[in-house]
């Protein structure tokens, strides 16, 4: 499941753009994160710590609880940014599983580094600034709702 070039470079944006409003004071490591819902709609979400650090929250648990709370349960796809150059922060372990609670295991997770920059060049997985994974190549041999008896949310 892929995107075409001009949402996807909406979707890195919000993510990019969520990563400025994080509050990390403790670790001084930013992380912004965006929700594609099926409607379209683009939910940013940034990690917010805590002096007690186990109180914090991720930037990509930050996305699906507003989207929650706003209603939306339906997602294409999630970006995540950070300050490193390279694309390689991905979700936490933590932030996998919540996102497997919410999305399907081809849900493409877009992770971006910080020396990417928008400009009309097509946006691709090169491994520099981009990377792309599905939510099963993040969490392999998953637990999710159905496991329970569930259907996804």
């Amino acid at each position: 499941m892929s995107l075409e070039q001009p949402e996807l470079k909406r979707l890195l944006k919000a993510s990019i753009q969520a990563k400025e409003t994080a509050y990390a004071p403790y670790s001084n490591f930013r992380v912004g994160a965006a929700l594609l819902c099926d409607d379209g709609t683009i939910i940013p979400g940034c990690n917010v710590e805590n002096a007690s650090y186990g109180a914090g929250i991720c930037a990509e648990r930050t996305a699906l609880v507003s989207a929650v709370s706003q209603g939306k349960k339906d997602f294409r796809a999630i970006a995540v940014s950070s300050d490193v150059p390279s694309p390689s922060v991905s979700p936490c372990g933590i932030c996998r599983q919540f996102i497997r609670e919410f999305c399907s295991l081809d849900t493409p997770i877009y992770m971006v580094g910080s020396n990417y920059t928008e400009s009309d060049k097509e946006v691709k997985d090169d491994g520099e600034t981009m990377v792309v994974k599905t939510l099963e190549e993040l969490l392999p041999m998953s637990f999710g709702p159905e496991f329970l008896g569930k259907k996804k949310v």
